[in-house]
């Protein structure tokens, strides 16, 4: 059982499928494939939302195989969506009026690295391990981390973030430049390796976040930063959940520059224990990281241990062995298979969304949000990059049990209208793909929707770049 979508644009005509796909044949040979298992590995397959598998998958291995494909299924009104790893959580590479997905895991080559510039020029198939693998040697790294090993053109088309995003931002500051495979097959150069410009129109940050419906990336040129000279892990468990809140209110708030801090609720922290075999306190707990000098390291981590005990915290642990920081991050990013564990079974359903407030209201709308995990009986573990006010909750359900069902779809629904009531949005870093379309009338505004309507019709004329996502049907 999967969450159903309404918003499914009309699929092309049989004549003009039939069409594209043997002309797409002729073009790419083997690297068109059908078959029913790949096309379903290339609709969504993550949480809830119902799979949609495109009518045939690509496998691009530079940008003319991105130009052809586009030209081909223009001609003959047929979708394309682009793919990367997969890893989105929205419906994002579903193909909902089927058409043609192009994977880009093959274009994942490093183009060039400026390392006196901190950027580097790729392609959007190389994964974020990848790209740091590669540039370890030169001292340098790309701090946007949200967890799953996303390639970096699917991160820029969801404006992801992740774990770092406190300190280095998200991947809307990390891209200076673009380019993108426009409606008809030719090229759209968005910016320069300047690291400002006052020239024209923004289109760099247009496509950021855009989830592959006005355009397709290629190639990407974004910001690096140097490896700190130290970094240092902690961990702190906090009685209540407000206390650890505040304490990262009162981090921020007085200027410590901390690069991660995530929190981790009761519930998370039980299932974090079970599956990566650790023995912290169950109770709520911050995990963070401090990067600099030295010096600035044991500073940092003294002024958090100061702030953490006035807010209830215990006793502020910290270390700079890579192997313990190594153990530490890496339970937090096996949240999902952790909440996972918690209740095997075919039918147990796992859906993680997210939302985000001002940090001010970041205690109280986790707060409220835990009491209405007790009111409806679901077991919803939280996590969250709560240095931006940004938190996740992975809804644990029986998708054979309607019932259940019901509830988690009024928890998710009322989640998001707890969050925008704060001045917050419905997500922070998931994007909005086909499960909350549903959403932005209230957080944005008609006129807004009719803006970004305008916008897909001006540079998506014949609707053929990942139909069916973001905008919700005027």
């Amino acid at each position: 059982m999967g969450t159903s979508i309404t918003n499914n644009p009309p699929r092309p005509e049989p004549k003009a499928l039939a069409s594209a796909l043997e002309q797409l044949a002729a073009r790419f040979g083997n690297r068109l494939i059908t078959s029913q298992a790949v096309r379903e590995q290339h609709g969504h397959t993550t949480t809830w939302i119902v799979n949609q598998p495109p009518d045939g998958v690509v496998m691009a291995q530079e940008t003319a195989d991105i130009q052809d494909v586009v030209r081909i299924c223009a001609r003959n009104g047929v979708p394309v969506i682009p793919f990367g790893t997969g890893t989105s959580l929205e419906g994002q590479v579903n193909a909902p009026a089927g058409g043609i997905s192009i994977d880009l895991r093959d274009m994942n080559k490093v183009l060039a690295v400026h390392a006196e510039d901190l950027d580097c020029v790729i392609q959007p198939g190389v994964t974020r391990k990848a790209l740091n693998e590669h540039l370890r040697d030169q001292g340098l790294f790309f701090p946007i981390d949200p967890g799953a090993d996303a390639s970096l053109g699917g991160m820029a088309s969801t404006r992801a973030s992740g774990t770092n995003a406190v300190r280095y931002g998200t991947m809307r500051d990390s891209v200076l430049a673009l380019k993108v495979v426009r409606g008809d097959g030719e090229i759209i150069t968005t910016g320069t390796r300047a690291k400002k410009s006052s020239a024209g129109y923004d289109l760099t940050h247009l496509f950021v976040g855009a989830e592959g419906t006005l355009g397709i990336i290629s190639e990407l040129t974004i910001r690096l930063r140097g490896i700190p000279d130290t970094i240092a892990a902690g961990a702190v468990s906090f009685e209540t959940v407000h206390g650890a809140c505040q304490a990262v209110i009162l981090a921020i708030q007085t200027g410590i520059p901390v690069a991660r801090i995530e929190l981790l609720n009761a519930a998370q922290v039980k299932a974090c224990n079970a599956y990566s075999k650790l023995t912290l306190p169950e109770t709520p707990l911050l995990l963070m990281e401090f990067h600099g000098s030295e010096i600035e390291v044991a500073e940092q981590s003294k002024a958090f241990g100061e702030i953490a005990k006035d807010c209830g915290g215990g006793d502020f642990s910290w270390t700079t062995k890579p192997e313990d920081r190594t153990k530490l991050w890496q339970a937090r990013h096996d949240a999902y298979w952790s909440v996972k564990a918690l209740r095997p079974g075919d039918s147990i359903g796992v859906v993680a969304t997210d939302v985000c407030v001002p940090i001010s209201r970041l205690a109280d709308c986790v707060s409220e949000t835990e009491e209405d995990l007790k009111r409806l009986n679901l077991l919803s573990p939280i996590v969250g990059h709560v240095g931006d006010g940004n938190f996740h909750c992975s809804l644990v359900c029986d998708t054979n049990d309607a019932a259940e069902m019901a509830r988690g779809e009024e928890f998710m629904h009322r989640l998001v209208e707890r969050a925008q009531a704060m001045d917050g949005t419905c997500t922070g870093e998931h994007g909005i793909g086909q499960g909350k379309q549903k959403y932005l009338k209230a957080e944005l505004g008609p006129e807004a929707l009719d803006a970004m309507r305008a916008l897909k019709k001006a540079l998506d004329p014949q609707n053929i770049f990942n139909p069916g996502k973001i905008v919700p049907e005027a």
